[in-house]
This record gives structure tokens, sequence and C-alpha cells, in this order.
């Protein structure tokens, strides 16, 4: 379906640790923020669309969480409706309220990406990513993943950093990169996460000293791994209509939002549910890559973000190392890649990542990235999925906006 739909206003919350905060506040502070931003009143929302991922596991909040939240700052009365689509959550639910805004059922919806992952028993932090994978066949897979590996996964670290460094040790034999590019990653994200003060994060990190910090799941060290993180995100999106009433200045406009989830097909084959996405979006958008401006996507590990280098086609197949060490993906570089300093440096707050993403490509298209500016930024794509089956990703978002 062609996609219609602008970005009238977002909020973010900081990313980090919040024992503090409630998963109501994480979640209404950034509508609240958002709301302000696009200059209109809760009361003109006539839908919201609420991803969440663990709220359930880690406060017990099960089956009504969007309601929950929204209610906290007065919104209600209006179709709220709650979206858990692991860490492709947020994302999710703004295809969703895209698709609705286009068709025309709505000129004014919510969407909401919240999380509260930090517990004080991190056992119950950890349960919460232990059922973003098949779990009738998950002890037979860990065992395979973690075999010569040190003991603990699920334990003391996510389950997920297991599967990074199976990513990681077949990218170093496929492609012949080395931990010192893994490094090279972190490094740059952590530029660029410098600049942010939504992230986590803050402090640059050089290559020396991504590789001097502790090894978690061989050969990947602590900042080649993805942090989890407290967090909220919102937007505020709205027909072309609305838009023109409400004088939107350099209106970012939602051009393509795909989503497919895992399907089965033959080992090796070209297809699957990363490249349909892209292909889709692509086509969708009526870009290609060599028209994009700025890119936010996944980076769970270091080693997936120049996997997907290759998989967004930023790069020739086999030239994802090329394309770091040129410094292309590095502001100031043919193709910024996370200039929010990505999961890696702003943090993973699962359900939220999808809409931090957005607002970041939102302030980067509006020119109101501060010290991480792209000149000239006009076209940007996010790349946000989640869970496992069968080692590849089980949902894919993938969304390009334009100015």
């Amino acid at each position: 379906m062609r996609v219609n739909a602008v970005v009238a206003g977002v909020g973010m919350t900081d990313f980090g640790k919040h024992f503090d905060k409630s998963l109501k506040w994480l979640g209404g502070q950034p509508v609240l923020d958002a709301v302000k931003d696009a200059g209109i009143a809760l009361g003109d929302i006539e839908a919201a669309y609420v991803g969440n991922c663990a709220a359930g596991t880690v406060t017990g909040q099960e089956s009504i969480r969007g309601q929950v939240i929204l209610s906290s700052i007065g919104l209600g009365k209006v179709p709220i409706i709650n979206i858990e689509n692991a860490c492709g959550s947020g994302s999710t639910a703004l295809n969703q309220a895209c698709m609705m805004v286009s068709a025309g059922y709505y000129d004014v919806a919510l969407v909401v990406g919240v999380e509260k992952l930090f517990h004080e028993n991190k056992m119950v932090t950890y349960a919460a990513f232990g059922g973003a994978v098949d779990v009738e066949v998950r002890d037979q897979m860990m065992a395979e993943i973690t075999a010569g590996q040190p003991e603990g996964s699920g334990k003391n670290r996510s389950m997920f950093a297991d599967f990074y460094g199976v990513l990681a040790r077949e990218h170093m034999e496929k492609y012949g990169s080395t931990v010192e590019h893994f490094a090279m990653v972190s490094a740059k994200n952590s530029f660029h996460g410098s600049f942010n003060p939504r992230a986590q994060f803050k402090n640059e990190m050089t290559v020396e000293e991504v590789l001097a910090q502790p090894v978690i799941v061989d050969p990947l060290t602590r900042p080649m791994i993805c942090p989890i993180a407290d967090g909220g995100a919102a937007a505020i999106i709205v027909s072309e209509r609305k838009a023109r009433q409400l004088g939107i200045k350099n209106p970012v406009r939602v051009v393509s939002s795909v989503l497919h989830s895992y399907f089965d097909h033959p080992e090796g084959a070209e297809d699957n549910v990363s490249s349909m996405c892209v292909e889709e979006a692509y086509y969708e958008a009526g870009v290609t890559p060599e028209d994009l401006d700025h890119v936010e996507l996944h980076d769970s590990s270091a080693v997936t973000e120049l996997i997907a280098y290759e998989g967004l086609q930023l790069c020739k197949p086999g030239e994802c190392v090329k394309l770091l060490e040129d410094g292309d993906t590095k502001l100031g570089g043919r193709i910024p890649v996370n200039t929010s300093g990505g999961l890696l440096r702003k943090g993973h707050p699962v359900g939220a990542t999808g809409l931090a993403q957005l607002t970041e490509m939102t302030l980067q298209l509006q020119g109101r990235a501060g010290k991480r500016q792209i000149d000239g930024a006009r076209v940007a794509l996010a790349h946000n999925g989640g869970g496992t089956i069968n080692g590849e990703v089980a949902a894919m978002n993938i969304t390009i906006v334009k100015r």
C-alpha cells in the first residue's frame, strides 16, 4: 500500500537506567513532548498505537499497557492499540498508524514506543529476551551456539549476545573482517553518540579503548554489543491535509513503511525477510540506495551493522568492511549511519527503538540535529528488526522518510 503520511512532531526521553521512573512516565513524557512539537492538543489525537515488548515480564503490566500509560496523561476514549513485535514493536506501531492515516481512517494518530527493562533482578530482564525465539527448540539451539563459550548465557548476559558472537565469527571467516573492524563500528557510533544528549553513553571511545574492554562472547567486547535501556519515544502522524492545516514547515513524509515476517526458504536462498523488505521499501518510496542521505539501522552488535550495510545495498556484496574503512558511514562521509549513536551508544529500550530512529531521522531532515547534523539531508531510512527464527530475524521493518 502506498504510504501518504506526515510526521508532525516527535518526542523522546533520555535513554538509560531509570529505576526512579515508571512505565507510565517513560511512555507519557515523550507523548507530551511530541504533542507540543506538533503544535496540537491531546484532544486532537484520533487513535494511538503503542509498541512495547517486555512490560508483562519486567513490570507485570499486561494486556492494557497503552491504556494505562496514556490515561495517566489524560488521553482516553480513542482507540488504543497495543502492539508487541519483538525489537520492531515501535516500528510496527508506526507502520500501523501510517497505514490507517494513509487509508483515510484518521487524520491524527499517535505512535508510542516504550520499555522499562532494568530490574533489580537481572534474571527478570534476561527472561524478557529469552522468549524472542521459538521456545520449543530454544534449549537445543542455545546448546549449539554457546558451545565453547563461557557459561552464563541468559544469566549474566543476554542470550542474543551469543547469536552475535556466532555472526561475528562467521563474518570473519567469510569476509576476512577482524575484531578491529568491529571496534571501528563501535568507535564510530560512540563519536556520533557523544553529540546526542539523549544517548545512554556519551563518551567517545577509540578503537583501542573498545578492544581493551572485557570480551563478552568471542570475539566481541562489551562496547560491541548494544546495552539494554529504559526509555520512550513518540511521534504524531498526520495526513497531508492535516499537515497543511497545521502549517507544518519542512514536513517529513513517511514514503515507505514495510513490514514482513520470517518465512521458510531453502538454505542459501537469496530472498529472505530482510531482502524482501528492503527491495519493497525502495520500490514503494521511489528511491535507490544512492538517494539516501542518512541511515539509522539496528546495530544490536557491531557485526550486525556491517551485515546491514550489505543488506541495505549501501555497498556492493563483500564490500561492507571497505565502506567502513573509507569513512563513508561516519558523519561527513557519503552515507552517515547511526548519527544518533545507534543502539550501541544510544541504548536499546526494545519497544522504543523504532520511534527513536524516526525521531533522529526527523531531526536530521528538519535541520534540528545540532552538532551531529548532516548537511542537506533529505532522504533517510530506518532498519529495525527483532526476534529470531532459524537463525534469521523474525520480524523486519524498513521505513523511508523524505523532506
